[in-house]
This record gives C-alpha cells, sequence and structure tokens, in this order.
C-alpha cells in the first residue's frame, strides 16, 4: 500500500471513529481537516491535496456525507425533534443545521420525515 493510500485510509478510520463518538456523545464539536491532520501529523493541505487525489473528495466532503448519514438516520430511526438532532450534531442552532441538511439533500429534515412518514402509509 503507498503511503497516500495508508493516509487516505487512516484519515477514513478516523472520520468513522470520530462520527462513532458523536453518536455516543463523547465529542461537542465536529473535527474539521486540521483537526484530522494533526491527528495523523501531517500538514492539513497535504492531507487535503492526498485525500482528493484518492478519493476524488475532499475531507471536507467525506465529513459531510457521514454527516448526512447520521442525520438521516436520527430522522428515521428516532423519535428526537430536529432540534435535538442538531445539537446532538454539535450545530449551535437548529436553523444551521436545517440549511445544511436542505443543501446536502435537496429536502429539510422535516420533508424528510414526512416523505418517509408517507412511504410507510
Amino acid at each position: 500500500m503507498s503511503r497516500k493510500d495508508e493516509l487516505t485510509q487512516q484519515f477514513l478510520t478516523l472520520v468513522t471513529q470520530h462520527m462513532h463518538e458523536l453518536k455516543q456523545d463523547r465529542v461537542d464539536k465536529i473535527n474539521h481537516t486540521s483537526d484530522f491532520a494533526a491527528q495523523l501529523f501531517v500538514h492539513p493541505v497535504h492531507l487535503s491535496n492526498t485525500i482528493k487525489l484518492t478519493t476524488g473528495k475532499s475531507p471536507c466532503d467525506h465529513l459531510e456525507a457521514a454527516m448526512v448519514a447520521e442525520a438521516t438516520r436520527l430522522l428515521e430511526e428516532t423519535d428526537l425533534s430536529i432540534a435535538d438532532i442538531a445539537y446532538k450534531l454539535t450545530y449551535s442552532a437548529p436553523t444551521n443545521f436545517v440549511k445544511f441538511y436542505k443543501g446536502m439533500t435537496g429536502v429539510t429534515p422535516l420533508q424528510h420525515r414526512k416523505q418517509l412518514k408517507a412511504q410507510h402509509t
């Protein structure tokens, strides 16, 4: 395995671990590229360039995808309010979470829940 592939695998593992810690309420903020770079002892620009080269996506793209997946899971599998989900995902305001989710999925979290309920009736 090349060093680039190794660094990419380590980064993806850290993202998975970070999301697991988020699910367990063990973190109070979302890590940024610089946080992951520090954990991997590399410069943030080097990490960004390597991840982009090996996966075709930026580190932010990977983290945002993980956040959307977790938000969607919470919307589908829990009765938590949209605000509670926003806070669980470390958003300081539910409106920021709603904007993020809609920007990533094309629907608001509430619309997603309503669509899911409509499919099940």
